[in-house]
């Protein structure tokens, strides 16, 4: 049981929404910046298959998680500018996760979501859970075509299954040529259904962790979320060098929020110290700990704006996107590539991200004894912090004209626990678990 009893989750923004790329812009710019595959095909020439494939590696420092996934995207092209697209994702994740616990300066122990076994953790150390263990599969089809002589549609479904969730989604899409196709304005909508599986159950709202074998602290096998998005998006061909892009989108979500193995440690609010507990005969936490409770709805506004500037071969990307939700948290992500050819089939692209946010307004990096507030997580990801991504891509275009890349970048992650949420002698113990990452991605086109 061991094996597979923690699992963490990570959750795919919405589903894009395909829309058109200029021609008059993407003449000069498409095959450089990646986009060729999106772009209109000629009336006469024949139906091909287009495959986009890409193996990463993204592994933290400290033996924390470790993800390799494979993904291959397959595009059908057919006369006029019909595009059948499918894709498939396989994810497969090891490693060790902050439970949201805090270190102590004695041994702590845990019950596993199972409720089957207790494992411990030595004094001074971030509380792990090394279960984390699972594979994920994802399966998505569109489809897109030209609605008359301006617009155009298109369609597409998702679902992907791991060990304790299950995700399935429609997305819609449709966009309109104005301004001899200078302009472009774009509409899209998804929706999805998701359904939870916990480990052992779904755990009550701050629930006190039970001793091994009891599931009393537990509520329903399975819960759901369903997930809305709205998407609304002007491009703008500036010139025949550069072009600008600007995207409002909503995102409402609703169910179950929760992530039902995240946990906090209740401490005496004078000394810092985690309360203590007795056992039951069949072992169990040394000390008190709750599961954690948020909101059982979200909403989100984004707005993202991106420029992309063609210069003699050399393309710059640039964006910047604003997050604002229900929750308190905001966040600010600036993101920028510059691709440099080197001769007539090779290039580099050095890459730069910066991201900042604030905390929930329910994040808490312990829970004072005595205090049970209505919604309560010690979720790092919920936390105030900065992060950066810094890397290279080099490309090249083989003598069959397909396209081989490979991408190196490094990842780091910071962040801060509010004077006000640390606690007697712990105050300077407890810190938020930033975390180094690698990054490593290869990639490889081809037309068949």
């Amino acid at each position: 049981m061991a094996a597979t009893d923690n699992k963490r989750k990570r959750r795919a923004g919405a589903p894009q929404v395909p829309g058109n790329i200029v021609q008059g812009l993407a003449a000069a710019t498409c095959s450089l910046l990646g986009t060729a595959a999106s772009m209109p095909v000629a009336a006469e020439e024949e139906p091909q298959w287009d495959f986009d494939t890409a193996l990463l590696y993204y592994g933290e420092s400290d033996e924390r998680v470790q993800d390799l996934s494979f993904n291959v995207l397959a595009r059908r092209m057919f006369p006029d500018d019909k595009i059948l697209s499918l894709g498939l994702g396989v994810d497969s994740l090891t490693g060790a996760s902050p439970s949201g616990a805090i270190p102590q300066n004695e041994v702590q122990t845990f019950t596993r979501p199972s409720g089957d076994e207790v494992y411990p953790v030595a004094p001074g150390e971030l509380p792990l859970d090394d279960t984390f263990l699972d594979t994920r599969y994802a399966l998505t089809a569109g489809w897109q075509q030209p609605i008359g002589r301006l617009y155009t549609g298109s369609a597409g479904i998702s679902f992907s299954t791991e060990y304790d969730y299950t995700h399935a989604g429609v997305n819609f899409g449709i966009s309109r040529d104005f301004n001899k196709r200078n302009t472009t304005v774009s509409l899209g909508a998804a929706i999805a259904r998701d359904q939870l599986d916990p480990v052992g159950g779904a755990p009550l709202p701050l629930a006190v962790m039970g001793d091994l074998g009891d599931l009393s602290n537990r509520g329903e096998d399975t819960e759901e979320k369903d997930v809305v998005d709205l998407l609304f998006g002007v491009t703008q061909v500036i010139n025949e060098r550069f072009l600008v892009q600007v995207n409002y989108s909503l995102s409402d979500s609703s169910g179950y929020l929760n992530d039902p193995y995240k946990i906090l440690s209740v401490v005496d609010p004078t000394t810092g110290n985690a309360i203590a507990r007795t056992p039951g005969p069949g072992m169990g936490p040394l000390h008190e700990y709750r599961f954690e409770n948020r909101p059982d709805q979200r909403r989100k506004h984004s707005v993202f704006l991106q420029g992309k500037y063609f210069m003699d071969g050399k393309v710059l990307d640039m964006s910047w996107r604003y997050m604002t939700d229900d929750w308190g948290i905001d966040s600010h992500t600036l993101d920028a590539t510059f691709r440099w050819p080197l001769g007539e089939r090779s290039w580099l692209e050095p890459h730069l991200r910066l991201y900042t946010q604030t905390e929930a307004d329910f994040y808490r990096a312990s829970l004072p004894a005595g205090e049970l507030p209505a919604y309560a997580s010690a979720d790092y990801r919920l936390a105030a912090f900065d992060a950066f991504t810094a890397g290279i891509k080099y490309g090249r275009r083989t003598s069959s004209d397909n396209e081989l890349a490979i991408r190196l970048e490094y990842y780091r992650q910071d962040g801060d626990i509010p004077g006000d949420q640390l606690f007697g002698d712990h105050s300077s113990d407890v810190l938020y678990p930033g975390l180094d990452a690698i990054i490593v991605n290869l990639s490889y086109g081809f037309d068949l």
